[in-house]
């Protein structure tokens, strides 16, 4: 353990007289820095931080005028210098650290502004190259934050700028000088971004290789910025919180703050909504994570349509999700039933003023689609957690058909094709055991998390016949293959035509005959898509 060694009590309130600057989020700097500069510190700055400061007329001095060594190798070195670390680092109550700057004119450092490189947005395409990585890896930015932070006892540090407001009013109370609650909160903060920035840093380096290698992590690490305190959990006796980035995926423009369970169903939404984002007018209705309807048709309108006759009843208090922007005529027919979330990439002008007459809705744009969310899938098991690869979005249409292999005698009608495609990607998104039935790029039913994959055939059919649509000729969809032929027999009798499926039972020969019998299509995908 290292000694302590005996020095008097740090005071409760310590003059911020200078401060160094050094931001890639550049948001509000500009205005804090004069902030600052009107309270009489001293500014001292780095590269583009004081350009901007510079240019808005406010006086500041080059780190590079304080060390007497110019920023060299392209930037990557411009802060790792004594006079920098000695002016945050030393003890303002130790006579010798006190001492030993002034013996080497180091002026203490009492305010550190930094906020580090956007490594994961950087890093978030799945084509990114090393070569980019480690360019957006910061080292002065963490080097300075963690030093600051050390020295909370003296040195304030700030890495989000909507403290910049709260620093200023603060300064203001106490004539010039922060409080030690106010510096160890936000010390504490500067340790929770860079644990979240070299978490981002460490999962890049563990994920599979180039040539599919998987990389596997020594230890679980998740270190993720509190997002949203949420009013509680599934349920009301239970406490709840929302990490990480939300906002880079999406913003919610209306309604009242998002529950748990919203943000489930939203993340449900945003995942289906990526398997349709190059088709025609796509609608897909949720409720409780699970697709009740989804339809691709001419217009959004005629695709809701469709989509909510699959299930007339289960969209009360359900999500509306679709891929294209939210016209009024489609707008309307949502209105007609009550809906909890409406999402879409973009809504017409006319239609926010009409939809936010109801308070209660919440309106949502997507700003990223959930396919470019790289983070690896974690849940909570007893006595610790299960950690996957996401199951990523299905390649085009075209690519996805090239690569069924066809099984039966009978091969699929192009009409059977498209619709095909469109159940697996429906299907893909149901709770296992899942089964969807779909014609002309609709769903007719959909069974959802049974025991037995033939009840959730049998519930997917009582479901679209409640809602009095023909199966005639329809296809279907199953996310894991069929362990007896009885499945196939139940689809035959609702009246489908073709099935997909991913193959792969020790009795597939017999649900192969079976289709056959009742000439079927069917096809195999190699893939399965459980959601459990």
């Amino acid at each position: 353990m290292i000694e302590v060694k005996p020095l008097p009590v740090p005071k409760d309130l310590q003059s911020i007289r200078r401060a160094l600057l050094s931001v890639f989020d550049k948001s509000g700097i500009a205005e804090f820095a004069g902030g600052l500069h009107s309270r009489g510190i001293e500014l001292v700055s780095t590269g583009g931080t004081a350009r901007a400061i510079r240019d808005a007329g406010i006086p500041v001095t080059d780190v590079s005028d304080i060390t007497g060594f110019p920023e060299i190798l392209g930037g990557r070195v411009k802060t790792l210098h004594p006079k920098v670390h000695g002016a945050l680092l030393a003890r303002r109550n130790d006579p010798e650290d006190i001492e030993q700057l002034q013996g080497l004119d180091v002026a203490p450092i009492d305010l550190v502004v930094v906020n580090l490189y956007p490594f994961q947005k950087a890093t978030g395409s799945a084509d990114v190259t090393d070569a980019v990585a480690i360019e957006n890896i910061d080292i002065g930015g963490p080097t300075m934050l963690r030093a600051a932070a050390k020295n909370f006892f003296f040195v304030g540090v700030v890495t989000d700028p909507a403290d910049y407001s709260e620093v200023l009013d603060e300064l203001d109370r106490n004539e010039g000088c922060l409080s030690m609650t106010t510096r160890r909160r936000l010390a504490t903060a500067a340790f929770e971004h860079t644990a979240a920035y070299d978490g981002a840093v460490y999962s890049y380096f563990t994920k599979p290789a180039a040539n599919g290698t998987a990389r596997h992590e020594a230890a679980l690490k998740v270190a993720q910025p509190l997002a949203q305190q949420l009013r509680y959990g599934e349920n009301p006796h239970q406490n709840a919180e929302l990490y990480g980035s939300p906002a880079a995926f999406y913003e919610q423009l209306h309604g009242k703050e998002l529950s748990y369970n919203n943000i489930l169903d939203l993340s449900a939404a945003l995942h289906i909504i990526t398997e349709f984002e190059s088709h025609d007018p796509t609608v897909a209705i949720l409720k409780h994570t699970n697709p009740c309807g989804v339809a691709t048709s001419a217009t959004l309108a005629e695709a809701y349509e469709k989509a909510f006759a699959t299930d007339r009843q289960s969209p009360f208090g359900g999500i509306v999700v679709v891929n294209q922007t939210l016209d009024l005529e489609t707008a309307s027919a949502i209105d007609k039933v009550f809906t909890e979330i409406i999402i879409a990439p973009e809504f017409d002008d006319d239609v926010l003023g009409f939809l936010k007459q109801k308070k209660n809705r919440r309106l949502i744009r997507i700003i990223t689609s959930a396919r470019h969310d790289m983070a690896r899938d974690v849940r909570s098991v007893v006595g610790g957690s299960l950690v996957q690869d996401q199951d990523p979005s299905l390649p085009s249409p075209d690519a996805f058909m090239n690569d069924l292999k066809v099984v039966t005698n009978r091969k699929p009608t192009v009409r059977e094709l498209l619709d095909l495609d469109f159940a697996w990607r429906v299907v893909k998104w149901v709770k296992s055991n899942a089964i969807v039935y779909a014609r002309d790029r609709a769903t007719l039913g959909i069974g959802a998390g049974q025991m037995s994959r033939i009840d959730s055939s049998e519930i997917a059919v009582a479901k679209g016949k409640k809602s009095e649509l023909d199966f005639s000729g329809c296809v279907v969809a199953s996310d894991a293959f069929f362990p007896f032929a009885d499945g196939v027999e139940e689809a035959a009798r609702a009246g489908a035509s073709a099935v997909i499926q991913p193959g792969g039972s020790i009795r597939d020969e017999e649900v192969i005959a079976a289709a056959d019998n009742h000439g079927m299509a069917m096809v195999f995908t190699g893939r399965r898509h459980f959601r459990h």
